[in-house]
């Protein structure tokens, strides 16, 4: 079924933002109470739409204006709706997610990013956003896959069969190109709201292009089920995407954002984020395995905590004793690591910086690191293997993650699509 993990590491990117500065004016009790619309009998308030908008600009860590806040407004109040008609859904399935579920979501975003307990609810308030704007948007997205997983029933098993046909079809393909591609949709339903729509694209591709991260973004605003994954398309063919959007990224510089691409039911807009030839990629992967220490607070270095230098120190104990990968995972273990001791197979090339490309690329096999610091913690990893792969080929995982994405998004889109179609909306844009 579709992966929440990458949603939860997305989100995760917004606790790692300064807090935004807002030129915005406090919303008093009467302007947050303002129904904004009522979702067949449900009401979505001013405070509701405010604290989205204020989260979209915590979330890319940019201040922004009243203006563009104000042109914000009105795309993300249609996405609220379109969260209360999956809630609505999940509710009438009688599908409970429990609340230690979404404590469990939250304490995976902290302990991922080596913050203490509560940090992420601290974050938010901080910004002006309620915490419970980020609990209700989890509770949906984890209650929405539930709706998907038993819709989709048998379908959620990808036989081997469509696998082999996938297989034989990628073998025909060898030289031709392939695209890796970030993607974040906006959905219009009605032809009369095209030019918010477009609008809104717009304010989003600034941010984007001004330094926002397009997974945050993506997570927050996209209204694929590829939000999970922080608009991730991964590694797809021409004819797997719009014939537009696909004219574009065959020409786009790998890094470009686009500007907003007309496709069926919407506006694309999309980044390239690496492109190759199938079948044909030879690159270095790494198996490695890691400790990391964190801090209780945020590194100054002109200025470190005790805590700070006790895990410096241990960190250095750890480079100077551990000689194989099984005790770096035993060190994990006994330190209660929040990161995983084993992070999977790492593309080398992808690494940054630069300077830690190279440690890792020359370190002796089975010797640990010198300490990685960093604002959060420190980090001590061991290289136990180095190996020449071809990164293009594709795993059976691999096609099947892709098949069922497909099938996923498909139903997504059609099942709330009928949901918009049965629905009683009635949007009051001035407040009432």
């Amino acid at each position: 079924m579709t992966r929440i993990g990458p949603a939860w590491w997305a989100l995760a990117l917004l606790a790692m933002q300064p807090a935004a500065v807002y030129a915005v004016t406090p919303t008093t009790t009467t302007q947050a109470m303002r129904i904004v619309a009522v979702v067949n009998g449900d009401v979505i308030s001013n405070a509701d739409v405010d604290n989205r908008t204020r989260l979209f600009a915590l979330s890319t860590g940019l201040p922004l204006t009243q203006d563009v806040l104000d042109r914000l407004k009105q795309q993300i109040t249609r996405q609220v709706i379109d969260e209360k008609l999956r809630m609505q859904e999940v509710q009438r399935r009688k599908i409970v997610i429990p609340d230690k579920a979404i404590a469990d979501a939250i304490r995976d975003i902290e302990s991922r990013n080596g913050l203490p307990p509560s940090a992420l609810q601290q974050k938010l308030s901080a910004g002006g956003v309620a915490f419970r704007t980020l609990v209700d948007q989890l509770r949906t997205q984890l209650g929405w896959t539930q709706v998907l997983k038993e819709q989709l029933g048998d379908q959620a098993k990808v036989t081997d069969a469509e696998v082999a046909d996938q297989q034989r079809l990628l073998a025909a393909q060898v030289g031709k190109p392939e695209y890796r591609v970030g993607e974040i949709f906006i959905p219009v339903e009605d032809p009369a709201a095209l030019p918010d729509a477009q609008r809104f694209a717009e304010t989003v591709i600034s941010e984007l292009r001004a330094g926002a991260p397009f997974p945050v973004v993506a997570a927050q605003f996209s209204q694929n089920q590829t939000a999970l994954q922080g608009g991730a398309l991964g590694w797809v063919q021409p004819n797997q995407l719009d014939s537009e959007v696909a004219r574009l990224v065959a020409e786009m510089p790998v890094g470009a954002i686009s500007n907003p691409v007309k496709v069926p039911g919407g506006f694309s807009i999309v980044t390239l984020q690496a492109k190759r030839e199938i079948g044909r990629e030879i690159g270095t992967v790494l198996s490695l395995r890691q400790v990391f220490l964190p801090f209780t607070s945020a590194l100054n270095p002109q200025a470190p905590t005790e805590q700070q230098r006790q895990a410096l120190e241990k960190a250095r104990g750890v480079s100077a004793s551990v000689r194989s990968c099984e005790q770096m995972e035993q060190v994990a273990k006994d330190n209660n690591s929040p990161r995983p001791a084993d992070p999977g197979e790492v593309n080398l090339d992808t690494v940054n910086p630069p300077s830690f490309r190279q440690v890792l690329a020359t370190v002796p096999l089975s010797r640990a690191t010198e300490p990685v610091v960093t604002s959060d913690g420190i980090a001590v990893l061991i290289v136990c293997s180095r190996e020449q792969k071809n990164l293009a080929q594709q795993s059976k995982e691999e096609i099947q993650v892709r098949i069922l994405n497909e099938r996923v998004e498909l139903l997504s889109r059609q099942l709330l699509a009928n949901l918009r179609r049965r629905a009683t909306i009635d949007l009051r844009p001035s407040g009432a």
